[in-house]
């Protein structure tokens, strides 16, 4: 499995818009091909920071969907709801678990 983390800073007040957005897009598009989850996490400390975490089968699954036009049109429009560009950090998933149910 291949990803990226971003860290990213939200214009004040564009959370409800981000969420909205994100799920009509979900919704538009169909899926991602070799796309398995993503994550937003918002912390704690700052209300506007977000950290996400996105999860593909293989590294040439995540380089396709990075070079896909579709990708660029929805990250532009996403892009224009931050503070200014994530910080992006990609790589190959080395330690993965997963848990059924919970406790």
């Amino acid at each position: 499995m291949y990803g990226t983390v971003a860290r990213m800073k939200i214009k004040p007040g564009k959370l409800a818009e981000l969420q909205r957005f994100t799920e009509e897009s979900d919704r538009a598009r169909g899926g991602i091909n070799g796309a398995i989850a993503y994550y937003v996490f918002q912390s704690d400390r700052d209300p506007d920071e977000m950290v996400l975490a996105a999860i593909f089968e293989s590294k040439e699954a995540y380089r396709a969907n990075a070079e896909d036009p579709k990708q660029d049109e929805w990250y532009q429009q996403m892009r224009q709801m931050l503070q200014g560009d994530p910080e992006w950090d990609d790589g190959e998933i080395v330690i993965a678990q997963t848990f059924a149910g919970s406790r």
